[in-house]
């Protein structure tokens, strides 16, 4: 009896012990993998895998251990399609708040997002937003799942508005922020758009008449024993140009290809960066570019509820300047130790003297995030000005420039014939 009790005891441990690691392996099959970067006390930029039962859980667990998370994707997950505009971008954002304010269930006014005809890439990830938030997701964490398309900025202040009850004006606040953005962008890039077309037919000019116009005229310089030095750099550079073609283009890919490296290297674009800020009119301008960045996202994210720290982690990230990364690198840890942020923004040298004052008078008040918002108003004000200015200086300064080139070409072929003139 002893012996069958024994025996059933044994079988009942192996058939359990079986189970036991059948429903682990089952479970680990299951649970997913998370690749997660984040920062932690000391800014460090720590990148790491691990197993959690849900995006929620794995944010808890890296703010538990003191990292604040920067960017969360399930390992090996394939990337959401291409990125999308960020007008439409905006639209779609501005469009869901207004569906939750009238009343639309989250759910149902992602669904009609997702049937948007304008922007299939947008749609569809709309739609698997929507599919997420079906499966008992947050709407921060489905949407961390498209880092292509929905920034950290946006999914940060996306689940501080959740916490905090308050989803509707985030979005509507997330919207006004994009079209700002967009809005400086534009202004930019149109107000640069007439000097770049200027200089590129002037270019176009230049290379068509040394590859089809001077080689022309190269017999009837071969019969003459001596040409000025201007017609012999003429005349050389068509013959470069003409003859080593090949040459050209090999060197030209060696070129580009040797930058791309040289830019992907952080030490090259921070020292780049660093020149760029030391030109004159230039410099000043780039400059007031980031610093009104990082003010209007400094202190949307405040607005909206994100902790300092964190925010200056999202905004350094979003600044889009190595200078100004690396000082506000140095301001988050002053921050951490209890400072002003005035003070390490102050010693950084790229936040001009009224900028600084302006920042110092919000943290006494405690009004920052407002008084951020409005300093980035003032600030893309001067950058139009200052755009302006450098405009009007530079579009006579480049048609001066075509019309020096185009008439040392006229001079180098006409001098050498009105010697021969002159000799007959």
């Amino acid at each position: 009896m002893v012996v069958v009790v024994a025996e059933v005891a044994e079988l009942f441990v192996e058939r359990n012990a079986a189970r036991t690691v059948w429903c682990a392996r089952l479970y680990y099959w299951w649970v997913p993998t998370f690749d997660y970067i984040a920062r932690d006390t000391t800014s460090r930029r720590v990148k790491g895998r691990a197993d959690a039962a849900t995006e929620s859980v794995l944010l808890a667990d890296l703010s538990a251990k003191g990292l604040v998370p920067i960017r969360v994707a399930v390992a090996g997950a394939p990337r959401s399609g291409g990125r999308v505009g960020v007008r439409a971008l905006s639209g779609s954002y501005r469009q869901l708040s207004e569906l939750l304010r009238s009343g639309v269930p989250l759910l149902r006014a992602l669904r009609l997002l997702g049937r948007g005809k304008a922007n299939p890439t947008l749609a569809k990830a709309w739609s698997e937003v929507a599919d997420g938030i079906a499966s008992g997701d947050r709407l921060a964490d489905a949407m961390a799942r498209h880092e292509r398309i929905f920034a950290p900025v946006h999914v940060a202040m996306v689940r501080a508005g959740e916490r905090g009850a308050f989803l509707e004006p985030v979005l509507a606040r997330l919207a006004t922020l994009l079209e700002q953005q967009a809005d400086l962008r534009g202004r930019v890039i149109g107000n640069l758009m007439y000097p770049l077309v200027l200089l590129l037919v002037g270019a176009a000019v230049v290379v068509a008449s040394l590859v089809f116009f001077v080689p022309k005229f190269q017999d009837f310089f071969d019969k003459m024993p001596s040409l000025p030095l201007a017609t012999r750099i003429l005349l050389g550079a068509s013959e470069l140009l003409t003859g080593h073609t090949i040459l050209i283009g090999v060197a030209t890919a060696v070129i580009t290809t040797a930058s791309v490296v040289t830019l992907r290297k952080p030490a090259a674009r921070y020292w780049i960066a660093e020149n760029f800020l030391r030109v004159p009119m230039l410099g000043p301008l780039l400059s007031s570019i980031a610093v009104a960045r990082f003010a209007r996202m400094l202190g949307t994210l405040l607005e909206n509820g994100i902790p300092m720290l964190q925010a200056i982690e999202i905004a350094r990230d979003s600044a889009g300047n190595p200078v100004l990364s690396r000082a506000l690198e140095q301001a988050s840890e002053a921050v951490r130790q209890g400072e002003q942020l005035s003070l390490p923004l102050a010693a950084s040298g790229l936040f001009p003297e009224d900028v600084i004052e302006i920042i110092a008078v919000g943290e006494s008040a405690n009004t920052l995030p407002s008084v951020l918002v409005r300093l980035a108003d003032t600030l893309e004000s001067r950058i139009d000005r200052a755009l302006s200015l450098l405009l009007r200086m530079m579009e006579p300064a480049m048609l001066l420039v075509i019309a020096c080139v185009v008439m040392f070409i006229f001079l180098a072929l006409v001098v050498p014939m009105m010697q021969l003139s002159s000799q007959l």
